[in-house]
């Protein structure tokens, strides 16, 4: 029989924080911004008597619920599946541990991520007094939910779980991958181990290095410097007129236009082909935006500086946004590989009071390495049959999102049985 309950009747919040008392050697570290979705991309290490951050306090259990408790639709959250001894996260979560055996943990952790209840809480946490959005573990606590028998929250779970572990094995693909082109790009040119006229590797088999006196170092013969917009044509973009609401459609729907929040919300992709919202054909006018073509390589400017992604098809951004479009000597993959080889450089250049943000004039000026434009044709050769698989790879982890987020409201309120 289903029953309602309120969520902090069946879990304890903030159960336990790490003290001065507990023995460890070596901790990890987990904050609110290097969760997505329950994938990790970043695990701070830290070894005894070093400085752990204020906030490195709560710990978890297997079975542990964490939420962000900072911009909920960022979502911020996951779930423990095993217990970690040397595992900390941020006091910016909210950690839940249930209590109550006719909890399945993973189903509470799907019913507090379906999409209605992220956008509740963001509700919340937009009416509170913080300068951004942010909700207090008790908002999660005052919630209250239907909970049918325990069996079906388990097979509910178990559906669930499975999608997810599928999304995970792409991501884990996708990475692996992704370590193969950035290594290949490091060999040929940055440490110059390309492919000589034998097939061995350039610099290591002593292929002759000249010292470049603008760059300040070794550099093979016959290579050279340019200057950043020798890449592709540097565009950027702008918003159309917001109080005027035809000016946008939903994502999808109209033309694809990015901004630095869709990059971020993007993160762990290659590959973007549609924001949040979109623009209209009124909203193409209001703002003089111009379409920009399929592999078109996005770099945010401002907000930060440095996110960087592929469009799949024809695009348009908002004004943070120093894009390059592949219309010259180079491919997009070169491109990509290349600013983001040079991010540290770049962010340097950037300026501002209030935020960072780099100029297209500043950009442009930027000096980097012009390499053999046949290694640079090899390289684009390689790379884009390894990118072709991480393109297919993302684009199937969207659509098992879509199906999960589509069913999981489904199940969740018996629309769809569970055989």
């Amino acid at each position: 029989m289903s029953e309602k309950l309120t969520v902090k009747n069946v879990v304890n919040i903030n159960k336990s924080t790490l003290s001065a008392k507990d023995n460890w050697s070596t901790l990890k570290y987990l904050d609110t911004g290097n969760i997505t979705e329950n994938q990790i991309d970043t695990l701070q290490i830290f070894q005894k008597g070093e400085k752990l951050p204020s906030r490195a306090k709560r710990k978890v259990e297997k079975g542990t619920i964490i939420y962000s408790t900072v911009r909920p639709n960022q979502k911020h959250f996951g779930y423990f599946d095993t217990h970690s001894n040397d595992l900390v996260v941020s006091t910016g979560f909210a950690t839940l541990d249930v209590i109550d055996p006719r909890i399945n943990s993973k189903y509470l952790y799907y019913l507090l991520t379906q999409n209605s209840v992220i956008s509740q809480l963001q509700s919340i946490g937009e009416n509170s007094t913080s300068s951004y959005p942010s909700i207090r573990p008790e908002d999660i606590g005052n919630l209250s939910f239907v909970f049918p028998d325990i069996d079906i929250q388990n097979k509910i779970a178990d559906i669930l779980t499975s999608i997810d572990k599928k999304i995970q094995i792409n991501n884990q693909i996708n990475q692996e991958l992704e370590a193969m082109a950035k290594t290949l790009y490091d060999y040929w040119f940055v440490q110059f181990d390309f492919p000589d006229q034998n097939g061995k590797p350039y610099k290591s088999s002593g292929g002759k290095m000249v010292y470049n006196p603008e760059l300040k170092r070794e550099i093979p013969e016959g290579w050279g410097v340019e200057k950043l917009e020798n890449l592709g044509t540097i565009v950027g973009g702008s918003t159309p007129t917001k109080s005027i609401s035809d000016n946008f459609t939903k994502g999808g729907e109209g033309y694809s236009w990015i901004t630095p929040n869709d990059l971020s919300n993007n993160k762990g992709n290659k590959f973007i082909k549609n924001g949040e919202i979109d623009v209209t054909v009124r909203g193409l006018k209001d703002a003089g935006l111009k379409l920009y073509p399929e592999g078109t390589v996005l770099m945010s400017s401002r907000a930060p500086v440095g996110y960087l992604a592929i469009s799949t098809k024809e695009i348009t951004t908002n004004q943070g946004f120093k894009s390059f479009i592949p219309d010259k000597k180079y491919g997009k993959n070169y491109i990509y590989y290349t600013l983001q080889n040079n991010l540290k450089v770049i962010e340097q250049h950037a300026s501002g009071s209030t935020f960072k943000e780099i100029s297209a004039t500043v950009l442009k000026d930027i000096t980097i390495i012009q390499p053999n434009l046949d290694i640079v044709k090899k390289f684009e050769e390689k790379v884009s049959s390894i990118n072709s698989y991480i393109k297919v790879n993302e684009e199937q982890k969207q659509e098992l999102t879509q199906v999960r987020d589509w069913l999981l409201p489904m199940l969740m309120n018996g629309q769809v049985k569970v055989e």
